[in-house]
């Protein structure tokens, strides 16, 4: 395993969520406010959409290339 590769994709995800909180802290209240109202079986099944399509693009990424 590549852990400087593992090291800088988690260094890219701080940057977008830290982006994501410097440009819109008030939209993200509401979205947090939005996700405290649905029950646990809805955000376990967001998880692992939002796990499963990232898994597929970075297959596609890495194997897609002809």
């Amino acid at each position: 395993m590549n852990w400087g590769l593992l090291a800088m994709a988690l260094c890219l995800v701080a940057v977008i969520e830290g982006m994501t909180l410097a440009l819109a802290p008030g939209r993200i209240r509401d979205v947090a406010a939005m996700l405290a109202r649905l029950d646990d079986r809805t955000l376990r099944t967001m998880g692992t959409v939002a796990m499963l399509a990232g898994a597929f693009f970075l297959w596609l990424l890495k194997n897609g290339q002809a």
